[in-house]
């Protein structure tokens, strides 16, 4: 079996939900957004007043169409990466993936774990924050930020608690806009990109990801699972 095959074979094992079936949710949580007047400079505030229906879509798409993620409380927004040197500011989302710990994905690489979560999520996430026409033309965004986080071990003991891993992926505004329109294809996306990943809350500093087409956002099915009447889930 190939690399990337057995990447795949690995990750498959561990998508399905913790919860089993689900019910239609009532609404997505306003909380999910950083208010604008909560954003730390007048260049976030201001992109997150203009973008403010992008944000409100994003979190409902999220809510309504990927039932087996979670977007935590202000975790959508102009944020600025840490190491940035000056007021960079990147469309952000911080996704929660609700997933059962497997043998199989444990005993990948951090690399390779870090590439199946990649490239299972970042190029859907970029589709969905840019759908809006103002957000691509605005060249004020500086890029885009995807932190993806899963659990890796679940308590071994009463009183411990369980192991997540993170990765936070930072796309300039340049790249996202060559892969969503097209020349650019996910797998060289991944050469582009800046990752970062955390072991539970150690950095384990930049990783080297690869990249491939997965349609599991697309396709996948929470059983028993039907979003509102009048949600329409694009693709």
């Amino acid at each position: 079996m190939s690399g990337r095959r057995a990447i795949l074979a690995a990750v498959l094992v561990v998508v399905g939900v913790a919860g089993g079936a689900a019910a239609a949710p009532p609404g997505p949580p306003d909380d999910r957004i950083l208010p604008a007047p909560m954003h730390a400079s007048e260049k976030a505030r201001s992109l997150a007043t203009r973008h403010a229906p992008a944000m409100r879509e994003l979190n409902s798409e999220i809510y309504h169409c990927m039932p087996w993620v979670d977007v935590a409380k202000h975790s959508i927004g102009f944020f600025k990466p840490k190491d940035a040197a000056q007021d960079d500011r990147y469309f952000s989302i911080r996704l929660y993936v609700e997933q059962r710990p497997s043998p199989e994905f444990a005993r990948l690489s951090m690399d390779e774990r870090a590439s199946a979560m990649f490239s299972r999520y970042v190029g859907p996430m970029l589709r969905r924050m840019a759908r809006r026409p103002e957000v691509v033309n605005d060249d004020t965004i500086d890029g885009f930020t995807v932190i993806v986080e899963w659990l890796k071990q679940l308590p071994r003991g009463a009183g411990d608690r369980p192991v997540h891993e993170t990765i936070a992926v930072f796309v300039q505004k340049v790249d996202a806009d060559e892969y969503l329109a097209g020349p650019v294809s996910i797998r060289d996306l991944a050469t582009r990109v800046r990752v970062l990943g955390w072991d539970g809350e150690t950095s384990v500093g930049r990783l080297r990801v690869s990249g491939w087409d997965d349609d599991f956002v697309t396709t996948y099915k929470v059983k028993d699972y039907k979003p509102e009447a009048g949600i329409v889930c694009q693709q």
